[in-house]
């Protein structure tokens, strides 16, 4: 594994009150540290970067030059080599000289032209140890097979205030996460995930049963909708890591729906035979909306009753 530094001339003199922790893999950041590094506010705040194993020569130039070209103090770390999403987060936060973290996906984009300073004034006066700003989606886009997606984050993801605070660590992720260092030093995330979900709904649920967290009115807009493929290939490839999940928090993963709904499914013989026909219908557009989410979600519960028997 080879770690390759490329840093803005404010980064190394720094003392940061936050450090922002993106991680990529084949994601273009450079609006994200455009719009970071544009917001004004009356304390230091750094960013780092890093591109874990991404071995795209373009896209680590274009980062690179966006970095070097930041009035922040800015830092881009290239690893060689892929670690996965809990292992960049980690190896970011190694990295990271403030007190407070927040963890950024490389897709979003703030909401607002003060969400740095709304997270330093929630720093400075709330008594919370994880706060969760929450995430947008786009009104539209011109690329209707996104759509799916932004339908299933706006029912599932992108909820308000009130209902998050509700449901505590339930909806928490990773994408607009703000944390102090402590308690990533106590509890950081369990690098034995692999590949795509739920190692930030595992992280969240371990940590609220010792750390304060906190739901803010500080939302992020998630610019990366994926396509149905991807979202199917997602949904079929996870259940290993969900399983872990409810291995490891089962008072919290047995009274959520999705468990009940794939235990039951797991019950039913050659159960997997109907996923034919739900991956037809997820994948028509022609087909409601409500329908093709409710064939998503099956297909989903199909793949996880499998990994859960």
């Amino acid at each position: 594994m080879t770690l390759k530094m490329s840093d803005s001339a404010a980064y190394e003199a720094a003392t940061p009150t936050l450090s922002v922790l993106v991680p990529f893999f084949r994601d273009d950041c450079a609006a994200l540290i455009q719009a970071l590094d544009a917001e004004l506010t009356d304390q230091v705040v750094e960013i780092l970067v890093y591109d874990d194993g991404t071995g795209d020569s373009e896209l680590t130039q274009k980062t690179a030059a966006t970095v070097t070209q930041a009035k922040r103090p800015v830092r881009l770390i290239t690893n060689s080599e892929n670690q996965g999403r809990s292992g960049a987060r980690n190896g970011l936060f190694q990295a990271a000289r403030a007190e407070w973290v927040l963890f950024l996906d490389a897709d979003m984009l703030p909401s607002h032209s003060d969400f740095l300073q709304n997270y330093l004034t929630l720093i400075s006066e709330s008594n919370a140890e994880i706060i969760f700003g929450g995430f947008e989606v786009e009104a539209s886009s011109e690329d209707a097979d996104r759509d799916l997606h932004r339908a299933l984050s706006e029912v599932s993801d992108c909820l308000t205030l009130s209902e998050r605070q509700a449901a505590g660590p339930q909806y928490v992720a990773s994408s607009n996460l703000c944390v102090h260092r402590d308690v990533l030093i106590a509890q950081p995330f369990d690098s034995n995930f692999e590949g795509w979900g739920w190692e930030d709904s595992e992280w969240a649920a371990r940590v609220a049963k010792h750390f304060t967290l906190i739901h803010a009115d500080n939302s992020a807009i998630h610019l990366g909708l994926e396509t149905t493929d991807t979202l199917l290939k997602r949904f079929a490839t996870s259940g290993t890591n969900y399983l872990r999940f409810t291995e490891a928090h089962p008072d919290l993963a047995t009274n959520l729906a999705l468990y009940k709904i794939s235990k039951k499914l797991g019950r039913v013989p050659a159960q997997s035979l109907m996923r034919p026909l739900l991956k037809t219908c997820v994948k028509m557009h022609a087909m409601p909306m409500k329908v093709r989410l409710a064939a998503l979600k099956l297909w989903r519960a199909s793949h996880y009753a499998a990994a859960l028997s």
